[in-house]
């Protein structure tokens, strides 16, 4: 299936974005180390925060199909840039921080770290782009 998003670019680096399915918008802004007002999410950010939201979207089928309930899970993604050879995103480092209370075997815990590891983000990004994710059980 594909989703169109279209995009405007409204000048001094900034960008407005409408998916095209709901019609929701988003504003970009270039960072402010790279000559924007860094008062929105950067281009990169957003492939930082589609990664995160990914991985954690892409547990939670696998917590659905098994009954588990992943409700408060928190993810935080840090993202760093580089310049060699490029400018380019040059690591992202992923916590996955699962609430209490969810009582998951280590087979169940194995599970949702491959599906992490599988999402269709993580497998989009170029092999360059170094990914570290950590998941933090409670108790």
């Amino acid at each position: 299936m594909a989703v169109t998003i279209d995009i405007l670019y409204q000048g001094n680096l900034r960008c407005q974005a409408a998916h095209g399915p709901s019609r929701k918008t988003l504003i970009t802004d270039a960072p402010t180390d790279n000559g924007g007002k860094g008062e929105a999410f950067s281009p990169t950010d957003l492939v930082a925060t589609g990664l995160g939201s990914c991985l954690v979207t892409i547990m939670g089928l696998v917590a659905q199909r098994h009954n588990w309930d992943l409700t408060g899970t928190q993810v935080q993604v840090i993202k760093e840039m580089t310049a060699d050879p490029v400018r380019r995103i040059g690591a992202l480092k992923v916590t996955v921080k699962l609430p209490p209370g969810g009582g998951l075997l280590p087979a169940d815990r194995a599970k949702l770290e491959q599906a992490a590891w599988a999402c269709p983000v993580k497998q989009s990004l170029h092999p360059d782009v170094r990914v570290e994710i950590q998941f933090i059980y409670p108790g």
